[in-house]
């Protein structure tokens, strides 16, 4: 299951605590005092608490993203999205390299820690990621002798890059997961603007 699955799973979840608990406030109002009216307010500021906290878990979300830059991100070139994903790898300890711009035999970076290495290519893009990504990067573990590949992405995967990646053990970084990483490293900031990102 797919972290937006769960996103979606919750939010359903979500709604049926603020509709179940105004429809048994209603219930038991009605009941104790026999008026539809009284009951009908009574259901109705359980509602509006229910609203109010899903309100919040909305802005909370909302603001979660915004201090995870994505939009920044959205606004870089490929190559600069590769050079921020080394920055930010740097920061969780990792030793990175940033492939050359052309003939990368499908890794744009190799970044290393705790003696494993880490073939990762980098796609930038408002659309979904498709399969090409996962073969090209799973190509390159044999030429980098990588023990492990990874496509990291600012957008989604299409689900056959999904079952692609699952069957050949490469590592699908997407964009809630990009915004986690992002988040765990630098939970007060943004990233840098794009024109300043470089070698």
């Amino acid at each position: 299951m797919t972290r937006k699955d769960k996103d979606d799973i919750s939010e359903i979840l979500w709604t049926g605590l603020v509709g179940l608990p105004a429809l048994a406030a209603f219930v038991i109002g009605f009941h104790l005092s026999h008026s539809a009216g009284t009951a009908g307010i009574i259901a109705g500021v359980i509602a509006g608490i229910g609203i109010g906290i899903l309100l919040l878990r909305r802005i909370s979300a909302d603001e979660k993203l915004k201090r995870s830059g994505t939009h920044d991100i959205d606004k870089m070139s490929g190559r600069q999205f590769e050079y921020y994903l080394g920055h930010l790898f740097r920061t969780q300890g990792y030793k990175v390299q940033v492939t050359r711009e052309s003939g990368d035999f499908g890794a744009d970076l190799i970044i290393q820690k705790d003696g494993k290495i880490i073939a990762v290519q980098a796609k930038r893009k408002k659309g979904s990621v498709g399969i090409d990504a996962v073969q090209e990067v799973q190509a390159s573990i044999a030429h980098y002798k990588a023990h492990e590949a990874w496509v990291v992405t600012n957008s989604r995967y299409t689900e056959a890059a999904k079952s692609l990646a699952r069957s050949n053990r490469v590592r699908l970084v997407d964009r809630n997961t990009l915004v986690e990483m992002i988040n765990k490293v630098n939970p007060k900031g943004l990233p840098s603007s794009p024109a300043s990102i470089d070698r």
